[in-house]
């Protein structure tokens, strides 16, 4: 069919299902991720890169069939075009229960449609939910089927006690910083985690970026240079590594 006409059996998906397929990204490496550090920590912060079954953002031209317009390129998005995405079977396999103290904190991202995956996931890594940490309001919303959303929340799972000692005991609940590149999350959560448990060891789970006092894994990190501070600047033109 050529483009510019329409037809109530061609749909977005379809037209732009090749171009979808080549911008998905996929692991570089052997297995799912690299081996995990032999080492074990006290907080471990997460934020894993859930699977949405290949679901796309079409822009307002493709919000049904007889609204498409095929003489122009209908902006398409997903998080798998930014980085290798997981199924939740494949996040439980990943044993985080290795590199976690015995007293330990897990510090995971929900996105509401994720928000029953993310206690199963942090179940299946040994830890048992406890509460929201943070709600992070992104001062911009996103359209959703039922409400607009304007926040991500960031679940608190626990493993045996709290790690002591402890630090800073009145960080808010609340974050309120702009939202920026896909999937960079407030550089305000990892600095109040470091307020709350100063002397604990440290890890970044699905890290982009190093940030000063916490080692990191998963398959994307800036270069050597680069910190958590300048990722915001950078974000836009970093290539992905792998490590």
């Amino acid at each position: 069919m050529a483009r510019g006409t329409k037809s109530h059996n061609v749909t977005g998906y379809q037209i732009y299902d090749e171009i979808a397929r080549k911008r998905t990204q996929y692991s570089k490496i052997p297995d799912l991720y690299p081996e995990l550090p032999e080492k074990r920590y006290d907080i471990i912060y997460a934020d894993p890169p859930w699977d949405y079954g290949g679901k796309l953002q079409f822009d307002r031209s493709s919000r049904g069939v007889d609204e498409i317009d095929l003489t122009k390129n209908i902006f398409i998005s997903s998080a798998s075009f930014k980085y290798p995405t997981l199924k939740i079977e494949d996040l439980k396999k990943i044993p985080i229960q290795e590199i976690a103290s015995d007293d330990c904190l897990l510090f995971m991202w929900a996105t509401s449609p994720h928000l029953q995956l993310s206690i199963e996931l942090g179940n299946a890594w040994g830890f048992e939910y406890r509460t929201v940490a943070f709600i992070w309001d992104k001062m911009v919303h996103n359209p959703g089927k039922y409400t607009l959303s304007n926040c991500e929340l960031c679940l608190i799972f626990k493993r045996g006690r709290i790690p002591q000692p402890r630090g800073a005991r009145n960080i808010q609940q609340l974050v309120r910083s702009p939202r920026e590149a896909h999937s960079v999350k407030p550089i305000e959560i990892q600095k109040n985690i470091e307020l709350m448990f100063p002397t604990q060891t440290k890890i970044e789970l699905f890290a982009r970026k190093k940030a000063k006092g916490w080692d990191f894994w998963g398959l994307e990190v800036m270069d050597s240079n680069d910190t958590i501070e300048s990722a915001y600047e950078k974000e836009n033109v970093l290539q992905q590594m792998l490590f």
